[in-house]
């Protein structure tokens, strides 16, 4: 997948994995008050039932998303 600049709110009903695969990223798990900086090759994990904000501060960032058993 590809996410523009700016700031988005994602939900899950399954847990899943985010793989950063170009560009850079900053997420928040819901429930956090922290976004943790995400650069290529870094990955995080949302749980079920959950969400998280992503946030990309500059030109776009590709990923990866695969959902967990």
């Amino acid at each position: 997948g590809l996410i523009h600049r700016g700031r988005y709110h994602f939900e899950t009903g399954k847990a899943e994995r985010m793989e950063i695969v170009a560009g850079t990223c900053r997420s928040r798990l819901d429930g956090s008050h922290e976004f943790r900086q995400y650069d290529a090759g870094g990955t995080f994990e949302v749980p079920a039932k959950s969400g998280f904000d992503i946030e990309v501060p500059d030109g776009h960032c590709e990923y990866i998303c695969s959902f967990l058993d």
